[in-house]
């Protein structure tokens, strides 16, 4: 699934594309891919016609278009397969097409297109500045409104697994297993770690991690595992060429030269160095 980095791509994408454009017509080709819009597929539609986008937003894994009239936004989550394209409009249709925004000057549409049809896009309210339905996110690591030191407070007080507590939305938004994973390394600490055991200066030392990993990642446009990531161009990251431990069972850490762990977490898998991230006792 698209973490931070990946999110962020494709919304500087939409800043550069779809910003100040009103909106002709909206079509709903596949009913699921709004199905949080409780409202309907029409009342989606109707609603967005006549709209400008004002700006392109993100919090952590999701992105919003604020537009023009009522205070409220496009919203979109990408799920696994989730791709927001922009397209000639005379380019035929995708095969997984879901959504279709046409403008009213005749440029580039903006195209949501989802294989797995695990993403959606809905019109929700903002709630100072953010969709309401997300409200309860934490703002990620790169918002002005992140404080890390209510972040060194409240992980403290989470007594789980380092891990688990990095991938609570609630505590710290847009951190997912890949970026997780760096960071740990980056940082030195084995994803078991009890979050109450973490000094405030380890703290500061993996937020620092988890910027560091993330930027760097933006920088190469992102990790892509598949061509089901990729920007508004369609064009894929290769952030994946850069990654330390993250799905490099057995090959030797840069660092020190042991093979990396591959460990079951959470139903899924989590990579560390066995000595540079030493599990606690």
């Amino acid at each position: 699934m698209p973490e931070l980095p990946e999110v962020e791509v494709v919304r500087r994408g939409l800043a550069q594309w779809v910003v100040g454009r009103e909106i002709a017509e909206a079509e709903v080709l596949h009913p699921r891919a709004v199905r949080r819009h409780l409202a309907g597929a029409d009342d989606f539609a109707a609603r967005l016609k006549g709209r400008v986008i004002e700006s392109a937003r993100r919090r952590g894994k999701y992105l919003w278009l604020p537009l023009s009239g009522p205070d409220e936004a496009l919203m979109a989550h990408l799920g696994m397969s989730g791709q927001l394209l922009v397209v000639d409009p005379a380019a035929p249709p995708e095969k997984h097409l879901r959504v279709r925004v046409r403008f009213a000057d005749g440029g580039p549409d903006l195209r949501f297109v989802d294989q797995r049809t695990f993403g959606h896009v809905m019109l929700a309210p903002l709630v100072g500045g953010v969709p309401e339905p997300i409200a309860h996110i934490a703002p990620d690591p790169f918002e002005p409104a992140f404080d890390e030191a209510e972040f060194a407070r409240r992980l403290r007080a989470r007594h789980t697994e380092i891990k688990r507590a990095l991938l609570d939305q609630s505590l710290i938004s847009g951190v997912g297993n890949i970026y997780a994973d760096e960071a740990l390394w980056i940082a030195r600490l084995h994803w078991a770690r009890p979050t109450e055991t973490l000094t405030r200066p380890k703290i500061a030392e993996l937020v620092s991690a988890v910027k560091e990993v993330m930027a760097a990642a933006l920088h190469q446009g992102g990790t892509s595992f598949d061509s089901l990531y990729v920007d508004v161009n369609g064009e894929s990251g290769y952030f994946d060429r850069s990654l330390e431990v993250y799905g490099r069972r057995d090959l030797p850490c840069s660092r020190c030269g042991s093979p990396i762990r591959r460990e079951p977490f959470m139903n899924r898998s989590s990579y560390s160095c066995p000595r540079c991230q030493r599990r606690p006792r």
